[in-house]
Parts: C-alpha cells; structure tokens; sequence
C-alpha cells in the first residue's frame, strides 16, 4: 500500500468516504480515522497499529451538535462541560448509539466523543459523511505522533492517508470524562485539568483505580503507553537522581546532568508536554538506553504529564 501525504481537508475526507483509514492533525496528537459506520475500516486502525481489540477507540466530531449522531443521550453535567470545552482537547464518555460500529466501543455500550478546535481537523471531519473513529496515529505502545513524520515513520505503507499539518499544541492525548455514570469521573488528565473541570461540574470526581482485569472505558487505562526503546528511568525529589552518559538522555524543568547525550530543559510544563513525545522519539533515533524524566509538579497539565511519565516508565 503507498501512503499518500496530502494537504488538503477534502482529499483526505474522501479516502474515509472510500472505507480507507486516514492520518490527521488535532492540537492534542494526530489521529488515524475511519468511518465508525464501517467494521472493515475500523478493523484496518487495529490492524495498523498492532492495538489490542478491547480497547476502544474515540469518535470524532466537528461540531458539539454532531455529538447528538453517537450518543444516545447526553446528560446535564455533559452538556455543560460541553459548553465550555467544545470544541477543545476534551472527551466525553457517553451512552452509545447502536449505529456505530461494535469495533469502536470494544463491545461496550459507552462511546468517547470529541470536538477537536483544531481548524484543519474540522474542515477534515466536516467533509466527512460520518463522524471518524481515531486513536493516536502510531505504534500501539509507542509514543504518539505529534508530527506528520512521526506518523509517516510509524504508518508508512500500513495506512492509505496522512493530512499534513503542524506539530500539535498541545502534545498530550485529550482529557477524558466518564459522563455516563453519576457523578461523573476523570478517567484520564489532560490539558483541562480537575480543576478546571470542577469550575464547571463540582461533583466532578477523580480518577479511580482500575481493575487489572477490566475492560477500559477509554483509551490510555490498561496497557502500557507513551513508550520509546529506551529505559525511562523517573526523577526528582520523591524518585530518585539523574545521571549523565554517553547513552542517556534527560527532560525536565530543571538543569540538565553533566554528560547526557541528549537534554531537553523546559521552561514550563506546557512546553514539557508539547515537546515530550518528539523528544521520546528523537532518542530512539539517537540509540539512546535511558531516559532520565524529571516529574514536574501535579499542577495543571503537570498531572496529565506525570501520568504520561509513569506510563511510560511501567512500559519500559
């Protein structure tokens, strides 16, 4: 299969249209779409990233009043983070329609559904026949993609389509809410963090542990995530010190150790987030053995990077 890489919204609508699966920006990651009305394009997303079949995949929209074409209802706690967050980086869990493909939702009767505020996104989902089903756009397992050559170097010949466009905003998936139970939960942090969240709906309540054996309720909760090669080894106060060396690479906020081979210091946690990914993906390329992560503070987009982290870490 040849992957062709294209600039425009509508070229890159009709191979989803077609039944093909397609690569596309978002200010979170890039996504690889299909039509959730068609079983064969969902089951190609799968088969492309090498992704287990229980773990269900989010729904797409280019407008909040699409989200009423997959959710069989939309509760009031829904609406109003909708209202405030939509379009944005923010999923929402809801009640599923039976129109979408069993495949989307690994069989459960809850749907993610997001409206993404990227403009090229939008004018992609809105030449769409139906909204798209996407997972992050790469390896299952592996960094996701922020770029359109990530994607290229993970999916090249596997898929039919890659939308060009810039580095993503903001670099970490969206924040994903479990409106389908009462009251609702985080299920995974994001950009809009608790917080933020809790301005809107105040019985708003945090992640829970999940159950080794259960299956998830969104993308991002079971199996290991975010990983590169390389070892990633967590540091900073409550974890432990940094070293340098030919083989090691280093991220944080802080100043880097003497002799790392690669070093990437932030000046915040929202440019942490930004540059994570790529970062993790630059090592690979580099042959680095381990990755030094410093944790940044639990505040803000810092909670959803220190899930990254842990993930990360646990996959290698």
């Amino acid at each position: 299969m040849q992957t062709l890489i294209t600039d425009s919204p509508r070229e890159a609508a009709d191979f989803i249209n077609r039944g093909q699966i397609v690569a596309f920006p978002t200010e979170t990651v890039y996504g690889l779409g299909a039509d959730i009305t068609n079983d064969d394009a969902v089951q190609r997303i799968f088969l492309a990233k090498g992704r287990p079949g229980d773990n269900p995949l989010i729904v797409h929209v280019y407008s909040p009043k699409e989200v009423e074409k997959v959710a069989a209802s939309i509760p009031e706690t829904a609406r109003k983070l909708m209202d405030r967050f939509f379009p944005g980086p923010l999923t929402l869990v809801l009640c599923k329609q039976s129109r979408i493909s069993p495949l989307v939702t690994a069989g459960l009767p809850t749907v993610g559904v997001r409206c993404p505020r990227h403009p090229v996104t939008r004018a992609f989902l809105r030449e769409c026949r139906h909204p798209v089903a996407a997972p992050s756009a790469n390896l299952s397992g592996k960094p996701s993609s922020t770029d359109w050559k990530s994607v290229h170097e993970d999916l090249n010949g596997k898929i039919n389509c890659i939308l060009r466009g810039e580095q993503s905003a903001i670099g970490l998936e969206s924040t994903i809410v479990d409106c389908a139970t009462e009251p609702p939960r985080l299920l995974r942090a994001g950009a809009i963090s608790l917080d933020e969240l809790r301005a809107i709906v105040p019985g708003l309540l945090g992640p829970a542990a999940i159950e080794e054996h259960a299956q998830p309720k969104s993308p991002g909760l079971k199996y290991p995530h975010y990983a590169p090669s390389a070892e990633i080894r967590l540091c900073g106060e409550e974890y432990g010190v940094c070293e340098g060396g030919k083989e090691t690479a280093w991220i944080g906020l802080s100043p880097p150790p003497e002799g790392a081979a690669v070093t990437c210091r932030c000046d915040d946690a929202g440019e942490y987030a930004h540059r994570l990914f790529r970062f993790f993906r630059e090592c690979d390329r580099e042959h680095i053995r381990t990755i030094f992560c410093e944790m940044p503070p639990p505040e803000g987009i810092g909670q959803a990077l220190r899930d990254r982290l842990r993930r990360a870490a646990e996959g290698k």
